[in-house]
């Protein structure tokens, strides 16, 4: 398709697109006015019930966590897709240091952020039923630190951070965890992903019970889909800028 025609089309898709979402968003009531019951409801049980501060991680991985184990199934799916299809359509793979940062006051303060960003992902993650985070959240920060070291460094050493014997595990034990989980809860009698240890002492990182197993597990297997994602199309730019000898 030609450029004239493809921006005409583009054009148009876009005003339908805005139109649409000033429509879906017109009638909504406005911020802080929630006119539905679940939402205080749960705001007024997941203390009591689960003692867990974060009503909405209370949510996400107790109250509808089946829900929850499906979007992150179909997030570990699209990584995997995604690795399958440009996999097989890459010839060659560039596996050197290669775009390596020269400036070494860049690299320090990227080594220094990807050190602090780590240690952010696991405050996030750990602190997700006590304060606002969890490991949908987290996961994608700690992905970032590994991030950091593509953007600061170089290219060799970020693959060697994200070996594939490395990463897929991650993403896909996380994943299996998840659902473990809820195995383990049907196993002993109760519901699927129901809590099945002592909720402990409100306002404490050993309050939630099982909650906080689930809540890590989701937060390893989201940072492994987005490494996983982020290495596959990084590798793909390497391969095209710097194509082994003999590669098309």
């Amino acid at each position: 398709m030609r450029d004239r025609p493809r921006t005409i089309l583009f054009g148009i898709s876009a005003v339908g697109l805005v139109l649409l979402l000033g429509w879906g968003t017109a009638g909504l009531p406005s911020f802080g006015h929630y006119a539905g019951p679940y939402g205080d409801l749960i705001a007024q049980l997941s203390k009591p019930q689960r003692h867990v501060a974060n009503a909405v991680t209370a949510t996400v991985f107790d109250y509808r966590g089946f829900d929850t184990l499906g979007e992150e199934l179909i997030m570990v799916a699209a990584a995997a897709a995604t690795a399958m299809l440009l996999r097989d359509v890459r010839e060659s793979s560039t596996h050197g240091p290669v775009d390596a940062v020269r400036s070494e006051a860049v690299t320090m303060i990227g080594a220094l952020a990807a050190i602090a960003t780590f240690v952010l992902a696991l405050q996030v993650i750990a602190h997700g039923f006590l304060t606002p985070g969890g490991g949908f959240q987290g996961g994608v920060v700690l992905s970032a630190a590994v991030a950091l070291v593509f953007a600061t460094m170089e290219y060799g050493a970020f693959h060697r951070v994200t070996r594939e014997g490395i990463v897929e595990p991650l993403e896909g034990g996380g994943a299996f965890a998840f659902a473990g989980f809820g195995l383990l809860s049907l196993a002993l009698g109760l519901a699927f992903l129901q809590n099945f240890l002592p909720h402990g002492t409100f306002g404490r990182l050993t309050s939630g019970g099982s909650l906080s197993l689930v809540n890590w597990s989701s937060g390893i297997a989201v940072a492994g889909a987005c490494v996983v994602l982020y290495g596959e199309y990084l590798q793909e730019a390497m391969t095209a800028r710097h194509p082994r000898r003999g590669s098309r």
